[in-house]
């Protein structure tokens, strides 16, 4: 579940206008990539409501808003969750008022609260000092004895200022994401139950609108196997580059093709109205548990049309 922190002292500069807008957009599609890995657990946390937000000095938010390309991701950032300000990711009562962290000598609140909790820290990356996957902290407690000094520590902060950067944090944000999509698969007694949080825990995946009937039909003891393959198939098409894997993605369980006398039987309607072979599947205990696919090699992700008993059975 990655927490990200805005950095403030990102938003201080006093840039033109075209160099803060560009830093925006990067910054803007590494929180986004982020989502992409955990929809349901991303959280954006800033000083201030990301809407009254000041990019650099006399630089509000709208101003971005209103670039070429700048909408979309607009609307996508506010369907996130995000809240302000940061101490409001800290446990309740907690404040954290002996620890001050600083950079380059400067009180860092953002990049402080993303240490205190584990999370992610993103920047505008404007200046150089910003543009880089982790940031270098100087960390100052207060400590509880006579003399009332502190101690200094020196400490890394995870970091993405651009969408490469995410790339270095992603095994760390997957098993983030593994381990929370593990506990809502095993609290799950119902295929409806699994169909309604399908976008938050598989986001890589598609389904298609018929495919709800087959899982509101699942018996519960298939429902978290079912979930199970649902996430391998999610961490497979998470890492597959279709030009390095024209056929498939590297499949984490034994997923392959139907015999040709039996693709008869993988016809499923699609979307667009039209009857597509969806002859990819797997299988899922106890047997004969079977899950049909198609792969959509440009979209890098896979549709589902069916789950249920093997097919013919």
């Amino acid at each position: 579940m990655p927490q990200l922190f805005l950095n403030e002292k990102s938003c201080e500069t006093t840039a033109d206008p075209a160099r803060v807008n560009r830093a925006m957009t990067e910054m803007v599609r590494a929180v986004l990539a982020v989502a992409r890995e955990d929809r349901a657990g991303t959280r954006l946390f800033s000083r201030e409501p990301v809407n009254a937000l000041q990019l650099a000095q006399g630089h509000a938010i709208g101003k971005w808003c209103g670039t070429p390309g700048a909408r979309d991701l607009w609307v996508r950032l506010l369907q996130m969750q995000t809240k302000w300000p940061h101490r409001e990711a800290f446990p309740e009562g907690e404040t954290h008022s002996d620890v001050e962290y600083r950079h380059d000598g400067q009180p860092v609140d953002g990049l402080g609260a993303a240490h205190l909790t584990g999370g992610l820290a993103v920047s505008l990356p404007v200046e150089p000092c910003w543009d880089d996957d982790r940031l270098t902290l100087v960390r100052e407690e207060l400590l509880d004895d006579e003399d009332g000094g502190s101690a200094l520590t020196e400490v890394k902060v995870p970091h993405a200022a651009r969408r490469e950067h995410v790339d270095t944090h992603l095994p760390w944000i997957r098993r983030g994401a593994d381990a929370v999509r593990q506990k809502a698969v095993e609290g799950l007694r119902s295929g409806a139950e699994l169909w309604n949080i399908k976008a938050d825990l598989f986001p890589r995946l598609q389904f298609t609108r018929l495919a709800e009937q087959h899982f509101t039909e699942l018996p519960e003891v298939w429902v978290q196997p079912v979930g199970e393959r649902l996430g391998e198939l999610q961490d497979a098409v998470s890492d597959w580059d279709p030009v390095r894997q024209p056929i498939a993605p590297q499949w984490r369980s034994y997923v392959r093709t139907e015999f040709e006398m039996r693709r008869r039987l993988c016809w499923f309607t699609d979307d667009d109205g039209e009857n597509h072979l969806f002859d990819w599947h797997c299988d899922f205990l106890p047997s004969p548990g079977r899950m049909h696919f198609r792969l959509l090699h440009e979209e890098r992700t896979l549709r589902i049309a069916y789950v249920g008993r093997k097919l013919g059975k």
